[in-house]
């Protein structure tokens, strides 16, 4: 079964607050109940596949402004079908930030996440199912801007850095001030 991999992974994740221990719970049953669940064609949600991207020396983390929900976010995107949740993180770092020294520093989940994606001329209203891992540049590559993004910004370990306050990212940023890296 496609899906055990990942079944497994969050099985093992250990969620950091009672949210995450919400979102644990659902996405297995999301995932057990949806052997579609890696497929952007299935309507009610799809598991996706982000990133908190470092830079070389662990000093800097890398958010992208979306261009279509006009906020800040981790970098990350669609499966398309690819049940390997931290290959499908890789690429769309590499892809969203332009660079392709990428790696993973561990590949344990990060960070978990449920969030809504508004109705548009393309899609109906549906739930993102998110899988994070903790990814580092390996590189002295420069980033690169495409079209998902209005703007790529990296933001050291002060909380005044982040340019919006949403919740799902500052779990994460507090995650990362807290790691020993």
């Amino acid at each position: 079964m496609h899906r055990l991999n990942l079944i497994e992974k969050l099985k093992n994740y250990i969620p950091s607050d009672k949210e995450e221990i919400i979102f644990k719970k659902n996405i297995l049953d999301f995932i057990n109940d949806n052997p579609l669940c890696f497929e952007r064609s299935l309507e009610i949600g799809h598991i996706t596949a982000s990133s908190w991207l470092l830079n070389k020396d662990h000093s800097k983390a890398l958010l992208l402004h979306h261009a279509k929900l006009n906020r800040w976010f981790q970098l990350g995107g669609h499966c398309d079908g690819n049940p390997d949740v931290l290959s499908v993180s890789i690429k769309e770092a590499q892809e969203e930030s332009g660079i392709l020294a990428i790696e993973a520093i561990s590949s344990n989940i990060f960070d978990i996440d449920i969030h809504l994606i508004p109705e548009n001329t393309k899609e109906k209203a549906h739930y993102h199912y998110d899988i994070r891992f903790l990814l580092h540049v390996t590189s002295n590559e420069e980033i690169i801007k495409n079209n998902e993004s209005k703007e790529l910004k990296w933001i050291s370990k002060e909380l005044e850095q982040l340019p919006e306050k949403n919740p799902s990212v500052i779990r994460m940023f507090k995650k990362w001030q807290n790691l020993n890296i």
